[in-house]
């Protein structure tokens, strides 16, 4: 065989293996992607007037009114916040 022979089938087999690998993260991608969506489907479902909420800022708070996709939070007895229904980090279960 010849050097080039050798170059070529070396490539073809770096090129092979290099494609199980792209495959392999592909798939560990799409389950991670389908974990995480199913997670924020059951957070956006505990969402409802009344729930304590931590939000991605780290405050705590009370939800008093849900409209569309702001949110008004209570954060202590006299100050209320609206927020992004997204930036809703964990519904707390007392």
């Amino acid at each position: 065989m010849t050097n080039v022979t050798v170059i070529i089938w070396t490539c073809v087999t770096v090129g092979v293996l290099v494609g199980i690998c792209a495959l392999f993260l592909i798939f560990l991608s799409s389950r991670n992607m389908k974990k995480n969506r199913e997670a924020m489907r059951k957070l956006q479902e505990g969402i409802q007037v009344g729930a304590r909420i931590l939000f991605a800022g780290g405050i705590y708070g009370k939800i008093v009114k849900i409209k569309n996709d702001v949110i008004d939070v209570e954060v202590n007895k006299s100050t209320v916040i609206q927020i992004s229904r997204y930036s809703i980090q964990d519904v707390i279960s007392d």
